[in-house]
């Protein structure tokens, strides 16, 4: 049976993205993953559980813009093969409270294609109720993807 062909170009940078996302020390303390079918679009499942709930009985807000911040962020660096971006602003609004259980944060890009990229998310709970929403920009760094723990250098045309 032949083995498959590793992904190339821009399948190749998604599939670094979202090594680069496991292998962050963050994540280790979040149940989650990440998947990026298409060019500006992440999805990240998360599970929630008492850990991270304040007084109140509820997922912190801290949880929120981890979720949030990681599917933009994720939806913009898509779009960026050679430079690590870094997140420069982040907007929350927190709808509803979030209980244990998983959670789905899809991020999006919506505009931006050199320096500053602007993308936003949304935080679905297991009911299908969206809970929160954000918007974030982020702008390209000095630091190389090629030479972060977890990503791999894409073969092929570029992204």
């Amino acid at each position: 049976m032949p083995a498959e062909n590793p992904p190339a170009g821009e399948a190749a940078h998604f599939r670094s993205l979202e090594a680069l996302y496991a292998a962050a020390p963050i994540n280790r303390f979040f149940e989650s993953t990440l998947e990026i079918p298409e060019s500006g679009f992440a999805r990240i499942r998360f599970t929630i559980d008492e850990r991270v709930f304040h007084a109140g009985g509820a997922a912190h807000g801290t949880s929120y813009f981890k979720m949030l911040d990681d599917a933009a962020f994720y939806a913009a660096n898509s779009l960026v093969n050679d430079r690590f971006l870094l997140t420069t602003a982040f907007n929350l609004l927190l709808t509803r409270p979030l209980r244990a259980g998983p959670v789905v944060a899809e991020g999006r890009w919506i505009s931006g294609q050199r320096r500053v990229f602007v993308a936003e998310a949304r935080l679905v709970d297991a009911r299908g109720e969206e809970v929160a929403r954000g918007t974030g920009t982020f702008m390209r760094s000095r630091i190389a993807l090629a030479g972060l723990p977890g990503y791999t250098r894409p073969v092929g045309p570029a992204a």
